[in-house]
């Protein structure tokens, strides 16, 4: 079985990553911590990631966010799986947002 892989990027980079048409920040945190602080982006809590994965189909470019990497880490390897997503390039943000304090 083929499937993607991702890469690892830090805060800076992924603010910077998604100022392009064709990319999109994945938050996965819980509704109450996105609501709380947030980097921008959209919000999908790690439990729907599947189920949504329609909203994020137009984008070629995903990066993945959460609190400190966890959960996003999660994601950004489900989405890996995902085998019409092979051309998208996917990235994780190491050590998520409190790498930002």
């Amino acid at each position: 079985m083929t499937r993607n892989n991702f890469a690892d990027i830090t805060l800076q980079e992924a603010r910077h990553l998604v100022n392009k048409p064709d990319a999109i920040l994945v938050d996965v945190r819980e509704n109450w911590e996105f609501e709380e602080f947030n980097e921008g982006g959209i919000n999908i809590p790690l439990a729907d990631i599947r189920a949504r994965r329609t909203d994020l189909a137009p984008y070629n470019i995903i990066v993945v966010i959460c609190t400190n990497g966890v959960r996003s880490k999660v994601a950004a390897m489900d989405y890996c799986r995902v085998p019409e997503w092979l051309d998208k390039q996917i990235f994780h943000v190491h050590g998520g947002i409190i790498e930002s304090e």
